[in-house]
Protein backbone atom coordinates (compact mmCIF):
# COMPACT_ATOMS: atom_id res chain seq x y z
CA UNK A 1 0.00 0.00 0.00
CA UNK A 2 2.83 2.39 0.86
CA UNK A 3 4.47 1.85 -2.50
CA UNK A 4 1.20 2.46 -4.35
CA UNK A 5 0.69 5.69 -2.46
CA UNK A 6 4.28 6.75 -3.16
CA UNK A 7 3.78 6.01 -6.86
CA UNK A 8 0.54 8.00 -6.98
CA UNK A 9 2.12 10.97 -5.21
CA UNK A 10 5.13 10.78 -7.53
CA UNK A 11 2.90 10.63 -10.58
CA UNK A 12 0.90 13.62 -9.35
CA UNK A 13 4.05 15.63 -8.68
CA UNK A 14 5.42 14.69 -12.09
CA UNK A 15 2.21 15.72 -13.74
CA UNK A 16 2.13 19.05 -11.92
CA UNK A 17 5.76 19.78 -12.74
CA UNK A 18 5.47 18.63 -16.33
CA UNK A 19 2.08 20.00 -17.23
CA UNK A 20 1.58 22.98 -19.44
CA UNK A 21 -1.86 23.66 -18.00
CA UNK A 22 -0.37 26.19 -15.61
CA UNK A 23 -1.28 27.49 -12.21
CA UNK A 24 -5.02 26.90 -12.56
CA UNK A 25 -4.62 23.14 -12.95
CA UNK A 26 -2.10 23.06 -10.12
CA UNK A 27 -4.57 24.80 -7.79
CA UNK A 28 -7.31 22.39 -8.87
CA UNK A 29 -5.12 19.37 -8.05
CA UNK A 30 -4.07 20.90 -4.75
CA UNK A 31 -7.65 21.53 -3.66
CA UNK A 32 -8.60 17.98 -4.66
CA UNK A 33 -5.75 16.58 -2.58
CA UNK A 34 -6.80 18.66 0.42
CA UNK A 35 -10.40 17.48 0.12
CA UNK A 36 -9.20 13.90 -0.07
CA UNK A 37 -7.06 14.29 3.05
CA UNK A 38 -9.94 15.94 4.92
CA UNK A 39 -12.35 13.12 4.03
CA UNK A 40 -13.35 11.26 7.24
CA UNK A 41 -13.29 7.89 5.47
CA UNK A 42 -9.70 8.46 4.32
CA UNK A 43 -8.67 9.62 7.78
CA UNK A 44 -10.28 6.58 9.40
CA UNK A 45 -8.60 4.24 6.92
CA UNK A 46 -5.23 5.88 7.58
CA UNK A 47 -5.71 5.61 11.33
CA UNK A 48 -6.74 1.96 11.05
CA UNK A 49 -3.70 1.21 8.89
CA UNK A 50 -1.41 3.00 11.35
CA UNK A 51 -2.88 1.12 14.29
CA UNK A 52 -2.54 -2.22 12.49
CA UNK A 53 1.05 -1.34 11.62
CA UNK A 54 1.84 -0.55 15.25
CA UNK A 55 0.32 -3.86 16.37
CA UNK A 56 2.25 -5.87 13.78
CA UNK A 57 5.46 -4.03 14.66
CA UNK A 58 4.90 -4.82 18.35
CA UNK A 59 4.33 -8.49 17.57
CA UNK A 60 7.45 -8.59 15.41
CA UNK A 61 9.45 -6.90 18.16
CA UNK A 62 8.37 -9.48 20.72
CA UNK A 63 9.03 -12.37 18.33
CA UNK A 64 12.51 -11.15 17.48
CA UNK A 65 13.44 -10.17 21.03
CA UNK A 66 12.26 -13.60 22.25
CA UNK A 67 14.59 -15.31 19.78
CA UNK A 68 17.52 -12.93 20.11
CA UNK A 69 17.24 -12.46 23.86
CA UNK A 70 20.32 -11.12 25.61
CA UNK A 71 22.51 -11.57 22.54
CA UNK A 72 21.47 -8.16 21.21
CA UNK A 73 24.05 -5.44 21.89
CA UNK A 74 22.90 -2.93 24.49
CA UNK A 75 23.27 -0.01 22.06
CA UNK A 76 20.81 -1.64 19.66
CA UNK A 77 18.41 -2.57 22.47
CA UNK A 78 18.46 1.02 23.77
CA UNK A 79 17.77 2.40 20.29
CA UNK A 80 14.79 0.07 19.87
CA UNK A 81 13.42 1.08 23.27
CA UNK A 82 13.76 4.77 22.42
CA UNK A 83 11.98 4.26 19.09
CA UNK A 84 9.14 2.35 20.73
CA UNK A 85 8.67 5.08 23.32
CA UNK A 86 8.70 7.91 20.82
CA UNK A 87 5.34 9.04 19.53
CA UNK A 88 3.22 7.55 22.25
CA UNK A 89 0.21 9.65 23.10
CA UNK A 90 0.99 11.97 20.21
CA UNK A 91 -0.77 12.67 16.95
CA UNK A 92 0.57 11.34 13.71
CA UNK A 93 0.92 13.09 10.34
CA UNK A 94 -2.79 12.68 9.65
CA UNK A 95 -3.79 14.48 12.83
CA UNK A 96 -5.11 11.31 14.41
CA UNK A 97 -4.14 9.91 17.78
CA UNK A 98 -2.13 6.82 18.53
CA UNK A 99 -4.89 5.00 20.33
Amino acid sequence: MRYKLTFIVGAAVGYVLGTRAGRERYEQLRSSARRLCANPAVRNAAESAAQTGRQVAGQAYHAVSGKVGDRMPESVAERVRSLRGRGRYAGDDWGTTNT
